[in-house]
């Protein structure tokens, strides 16, 4: 039988990623496993007739003295290629640890490897389709299998193996329908897993286990959510003295550590709600925010029957409440936290949608797997929610075709219905900014009998309403919905259902030819429309002389002709009311028409519908221009037409926000809360965007000055003045105080920058002149990956920089000593020609008022508290905050940016003292 076959599970490490260029093993592992034990394992050093990289040494800590007295792969090559004879090949991410085997085989004058191939990374995918990296580290950690050294060839090869393993008995777990279901695509997939799931089902057929979940029809198995709870008044009390409070915490962590401002928290949070009253609350990091508005919110909502409301504004601190904090909360209680989680509509799986999906089998590889994932998720998720899958670029394109676009009443289960249904009897609701500004537009709102909210990351609300009201046209997404639909004879859309048509005979060939008309004249009226756009745009790019790959143009400096826009508006109208009307006649036979037929149709409707929300956008944008919003176009000059982007924003949000809370303030209770609500100067910068009356005080809670005992701020004065130097002048300067930093401090460095041409210029130049060659440098907007992956491969690296612009001025965690310093290279003011920051800025001195310190100064300081939060996480933390920007010494506004700061030692010193000093320093606090 399949589960009596033999694995050879095998892990490489090499001098790089490129056998072609001349990159060679330096070690090697094998695993044999049978019946799911392992029988032996073959491990050795090879010698790769060439010197180790420093940074695959860092990598792996595989040295050349290492390898000195290993022997080449020629040595080793027939033991290895016998071990591989008539076992499976396995390895995670196989195809690179094949192709280079196949490459040294070669090389040796042995046959190359035939046979099975499975790679653990594909099938890590289908079997553990929300696992957060399907790095072999990550699933490691994440599946609790052992892996003492990550990167050694040895320790990676035996924790594939478990891994193995570990996906063979989480397959079994699956309901019979499920593995059916992945079997029959399996044989699409680029790996030889078939003979795996076929396995696993001869195995479920010959048992009697009852299925876990429900079966859906198609055969489509669902996990069967828990029951919605009841909620239930209780008669414990809020613990209001400083005895009590401390009793209950100890008694649940014996080791925590009393902190006043965290009970102080609790408690002006137990009288806003108790009192239906507001309050705004600054907590720095180290007093325990979370727990503090936890434990009110939850004593409250059991002793009145009445739900609170939380909100955040990113996943991450979404993901850490429900799955970290609540955890302490009923700990803390003992009692059972009734909680629920309420996204939008889109958020979650259109089951019946899906169902219909799975009746075709013409499929790309990114579908096949995106379904498989799907399939296995469904089995197991309790929510639907989509963001609980891990996909990648082709299967979140999938994962559009499936999410929930409209509601409507069902016999069959709906996640989303039930996600509004244990709303309604939780004890906390936990939601995010977005979501909660959306009941401002919904029809039936969501958010009722709420006995108060707490708003969290309360200084991006403001953020957040601004993107709630954004409208945005993308060239590419235009251009990709001309292609879903496609022409006569091209295999896409229209093509199947135009045959479809005239197998069944229910549409006339009139209509059809009519339709296709339309549709190219709407092609080309978007060709001329944005070729009128690109030349406009070109053109003000060209006078403006301006140097970085990425810009921006305001709206207002385009000459927009409104009536080639409304031509194109006309035009898209027009093939939608034409491809409506193909779309009526096959409804009205629609009992008639097989899956397959059933699907296209689907699908025709689809794209009709995302036609109709592109035509909105298209109104909004250029017809119905209205005064309280501005508008932008965003381009990189590498890619044009591809890059263009029109995005547009109001210019005010208070009204919006106030609006949303009215009903709330005049009968419930409002906490907002943050990190930095206030900057020096002008307390209520925040406060007054939210809203706020100005008679609601700002708490301001910061943690005691032994919490940053371990921080340290140097001030760098000769740094040059960016206006009396060249650019080229000033980023050689940036370059080569950046590389003392980081070599005294070997690395774990953050380099915050505010422009991305500025860090990209600096970046290229410290790798040309190699100054920091045995470093590994990331660089966000040049190292491929998103925030949280360069985050993820800093981390992983001792000797590691990470480069950052905007977005990693805030929101990103890197606790102990995984962070040695954060370097600021200029204040982080908003560039002049930033479109939000410029609306702004005009709208204010238009009103008589000063832009830059009523809006570009504490924009920034709020900015710079949050940059200096990344350094110290926790009380043990210790780390250097280093600002290269002499305007912080030399400018009179530089007091209000240190003042923002909490009490630390602040050196103000030359670059040569200060590296001395922070030499000093460092060797200093890890002895």
């Amino acid at each position: 039988m399949m589960e009596s076959q033999k694995y050879a599970i095998v892990d490489l490490e090499t001098t790089g990623h490129s056998f072609v260029n001349g990159d060679r093993i330096i070690q090697i592992a094998i695993v044999m496993m049978k019946d799911w034990r392992i029988e032996n394992t073959f491990t050795t050093f090879i010698h790769p007739e060439k010197s180790i990289p420093l940074f695959i040494q860092d990598l792996t800590n595989i040295t050349n003295a290492d390898v000195a007295n290993a022997k080449p792969f020629a040595a080793y090559g027939q033991v290895i290629y016998d071990l591989l004879q008539d076992a499976i090949f396995v390895a995670h991410n196989a195809d690179f640890d094949y192709a280079f085997l196949q490459a040294e085989l070669r090389r040796a004058g042995l046959p190359a490897l035939q046979g099975k191939k499975l790679d653990t990374v594909e099938l890590a995918k289908i079997i553990f389709p929300t696992a957060l990296s399907y790095k072999l580290g990550d699933l490691a950690q994440e599946l609790h299998i052992p892996l003492k050294q990550a990167h050694r060839a040895d320790d990676d090869a035996k924790a594939t193996a478990q891994l193995l393993k570990a996906c063979w008995e989480e397959l079994n777990l699956l309901p019979q329908a499920t593995i059916e279901q992945l079997h029959k695509r399996s044989f699409q997939l680029k790996s030889d897993i078939s003979h795996l799931l076929f396995s696993a089902l001869h195995l479920k057929r010959s048992t009697t286990k009852e299925e876990r979940g429900f079966i859906y029809e198609h055969q489509l198995a669902i996990k069967q959510p828990p029951a919605v709870p009841q909620k239930t008044i209780t008669e414990h009390s809020y613990p209001k003295t400083r005895k009590d409070k401390l009793a209950l915490l100890q008694k649940a962590m014996p080791s925590f550590e009393e902190r006043p401002q965290q009970f102080q928290m609790m408690d002006i949070i137990w009288h806003s709600l108790h009192d239906k009253q507001e309050a705004m609350i600054e907590a720095s990091t180290g007093i325990g925010k979370t727990l503090a508005y936890l434990l009110p919110s939850f004593y409250y909502a059991k002793q009145n029957g009445r739900k609170i409301g939380i909100s955040t504004y990113t996943s991450n601190l979404l993901d850490q409440l429900m799955y970290e904090e609540l955890a302490k909360l009923e700990q803390v209680t003992g009692e059972r936290v009734h909680v629920a989680l309420l996204k939008g509509m889109q958020n979650y799986i259109d089951i019946g949608r899906f169902a219909k999906i799975l009746k075709v089998d013409d499929e790309s590889y990114d579908e096949t797997l995106a379904i498989a994932q799907v399939i296995t998720w469904l089995a197991k998720t309790e929510t639907g929610d989509l963001s609980e899958l891990n996909m990648s670029g082709g299967g979140q394109l999938f994962l559009e075709k499936i999410r929930k676009l409209k509601w409507a009443a069902t016999k069959q289960f709906d996640f989303y219905s039930y996600a509004i249904e244990q709303s309604k009897h939780a004890d906390i609701l936990m939601t995010n900014h977005a979501m909660l500004l959306a009941d401002l537009v919904r029809q039936e709102q969501l958010f009722d009998n709420i006995g108060g909210w707490i708003i969290d990351e309360a200084h991006q609300f403001i953020q957040a309403a601004i993107q709630q009201d954004e409208k945005i046209f993308s060239y590419t997404a235009w251009k990709y919905l001309f292609g879903q639909i496609g022409m006569t004879g091209d295999g896409q859309l229209f093509d199947k259902l135009q045959q479809m048509a005239v197998t069944t005979g229910r549409v006339p060939r009139p209509l059809l030819k009519q339709t296709e008309q339309h549709f190219r004249r709407l092609a080309t009226t978007f060709d001329q429309v944005m070729q009128s756009f690109i030349g406009q745009l070109q053109r003000i790019l060209r006078e403006a002389h301006r140097q970085e790959m990425k810009q921006t143009v305001m709206l207002t400096e385009l000459d927009v002709d409104v009536q080639h826009c409304a031509q194109l508006s006309f035009s898209m109208q027009t093939w939608i009311d034409s491809a409506e009307q193909i779309l009526q006649m096959f409804y009205e036979h629609q009992e008639e028409v097989s899956l397959t037929q059933q699907y296209i149709i689907d699908e025709w409707q689809y794209w009709i519908h995302e036609f109709k929300i592109k035509a909105a956008e298209w109104d909004e944008l250029f017809v119905l221009r209205q005064a309280d919003y501005f508008a932008w176009f965003e381009l990189d000059k590498r890619s044009i037409p591809g890059s263009i982007q029109l995005l547009k924003k109001p210019l005010h949000v208070t009204a919006s926000i106030e609006r949303l809370f009215a009903q709330v303030r005049e009968q419930a209770a409002i906490v907002w809360t943050s990190g930095t609500l206030t900057v020096p100067n002008n307390e209520r910068f925040i406060a007054d965007q939210l809203g706020v009356a100005t008679n609601v005080p700002i708490n301001r809670l910061q943690a005691s000055s032994n919490y940053y005992q371990g921080a340290r701020c140097f001030i760098v004065t000769d740094m040059p003045d960016i206006q009396a130097v060249s650019q080229h002048d000033y980023i050689e300067e940036m370059a080569y105080a950046i590389t003392r930093i980081v070599r005294t401090t070997e690395g774990r460095c953050f380099v915050l920058f505010t422009s991305q041409d500025m860090l990209r210029k600096t970046v290229l130049l410290i790798q040309e002149t190699k100054l920091l060659g045995d470093y590994m440098l990331f660089a966000q907007g040049v190292t491929v990956g998103s925030r949280m992956r360069l985050l993820k491969s800093f981390q992983k690296f001792s000797h590691s920089v990470l480069f950052g612009t905007n977005s990693f001025w805030e929101g990103v965690d890197v606790p102990g000593d995984g962070l040695t310093a954060v370097i600021v290279v200029r204040l982080p003011f908003s560039a002049p020609n930033e479109p939000t920051f410029k609306a702004k800025s005009q709208m204010l001195q238009a009103q008589g008022h000063n832009a830059f310190t009523e809006l570009a100064l504490p924009e920034a300081v709020l900015r710079f508290k949050q940059g200096f939060g990344r350094l110290i996480r926790s009380s043990k933390d210790s780390g250097a905050f280093i600002i290269l920007d002499r305007r912080i010494d030399a400018k009179s506004y530089g007091k209000e940016f240190l003042s923002a700061l909490p009490p630390i030692s602040i050196q103000k010193l030359s670059l040569e003292h200060m590296v001395q000093a922070l030499g000093n320093w460092y060797n200093n606090r890890h002895e």
